[in-house]
């Protein structure tokens, strides 16, 4: 395996550790409260799934879909995204079904990546974002995940001294891992910092549904101009909790998405067609299902920061996304994000995403995924202070000093 060229290119996934850790204390009888992989456990809105059953088996179904996606599907996606951004998209040309956001993202980078092109990536960030391009030939250029003025600082850098000049910039916002949310102000600076300097914009938008205040994440989208130089990605995971069913969409820039439906073309069929039907169903559908998850979440978000908070962890509380991307405890942070991660499952029965898998700027931090119930979150809290307060006395005793000491 070491002598192939494009898995050379990628480090061990830390995440696969915490989770061989994982199976071997579940296979030891432990229970493992799982705020790790951010794997919804929600189910699929029940119309929904009706709709898929009821497509399943109809003359025609079987047989190989539309790569780029049926045109009632293309068609619902545009018809959201003018219900929800106020964008209008031509769903011919603007529009394209993807196997979820992940698949989406790496076939976009093998549409338009040359070897050696600069891709500038947020640090830390969802793996993808930075692994497709590399996987595709492309280097890398961080610039931090929050959306502030030092986003624009380092991306000023990247442009100035790359070589060659960067061809695109990702944005993910809310933010996995960081939950942080950008705002139009900073859309608008993006879009006319890419326009003067000729890069396009990739946005992952995963998240746009999941939220807890009032004031709903927008699209860079909005930003008239936009279209010129962007590309959005969504996905049904979240919003829906079909993460399952691999259903996203890339929406924007024709050109290139031109250049993606042509890879697409020749990799795979698209979803299967009473997936995409279901997915139809489920964008021009009630939005009931999309309230109550937010209400689940947000629950969920408060009995986290409450509970931990009382463990003796501090927990921010995020605005928006299914995740918490938390500061190592202070006595921890020596250890490092993964080695924190394999004592939590070791002495607390918790299993988190260790940070240092998002990038080497997030090996302060563990991300935690609200996706168990409330009595399970609080279950965690409970084996985390029992972890701290074991490991307190494991250093009030390091520390105490001894009779000799004393003299």
């Amino acid at each position: 395996m070491s002598d192939f060229h494009r898995v050379k290119r990628l480090p061990p996934y830390v995440f696969e550790q915490v989770n061989r850790l994982k199976a071997q204390a579940r296979a030891n009888g432990a229970d493992i409260v799982d705020l790790g992989m951010g794997n919804p456990d929600l189910p699929a809105p029940r119309h929904v799934i009706e709709k898929l059953v009821e497509t399943a088996g109809k003359p025609r179904t079987d047989r190989y879909s539309a790569s780029k996606g049926i045109v009632g599907l293309r068609k619902a996606q545009a018809a959201y995204y003018e219900r929800r951004f106020g964008v209008k998209l031509n769903p011919d040309t603007q529009v394209v079904a993807t196997l979820g956001s992940k698949e989406g993202f790496a076939n976009m980078a093998q549409a338009i990546t040359a070897p050696g092109d600069v891709v500038v990536v947020p640090n830390p960030s969802y793996p993808i974002h930075a692994f497709g391009f590399l996987m595709a030939g492309g280097a890398i250029r961080s610039v931090p995940a929050d959306p502030t003025p030092e986003f624009f600082s380092a991306l000023e850098r990247a442009v100035v001294h790359s070589i060659p000049k960067p061809i695109a910039v990702v944005v993910c916002y809310p933010s996995n891992p960081t939950a942080n949310v950008a705002t139009l102000d900073f859309y608008k600076d993006l879009v006319a910092f890419a326009k003067k300097h000729e890069l396009f914009i990739l946005s992952d938008l995963a998240y746009a549904e999941v939220y807890f205040d009032d004031d709903p994440p927008p699209s860079v989208l909005q930003i008239p101009g936009a279209n010129d130089v962007t590309v959005e990605f969504t996905s049904m995971s979240k919003t829906f909790s079909m993460a399952g069913w691999r259903m996203g969409f890339a929406v924007g820039n024709e050109r290139l998405l031109a250049a993606l439906a042509r890879v697409k073309s020749y990799l795979d069929y698209g979803a299967f067609t009473p997936i995409q039907v279901a997915a139809a169903a489920a964008l021009n559908g009630p939005e009931d299902c999309i309230h109550e998850m937010r209400a689940v979440y947000k629950r969920r978000r408060d009995v986290l920061v409450e509970s931990f908070a009382q463990a003796g962890w501090d927990i921010p509380s995020p605005r928006a996304t299914m995740f918490a991307w938390v500061p190592l405890p202070e006595k921890f942070k020596h250890l490092g994000s993964l080695e924190f991660s394999k004592l939590l499952i070791e002495k607390a029965d918790v299993a988190v995403a260790p940070g240092i898998g998002f990038g080497e700027h997030g090996d302060d931090y563990v991300r935690l995924a609200i996706v168990e119930n409330e009595q399970r979150i609080r279950q965690a809290a409970r084996g985390i202070r029992r972890f701290f307060d074991g490991a307190d006395k494991t250093l009030h005793n390091v520390l105490e000093p001894t009779s000799l000491d004393k003299g």
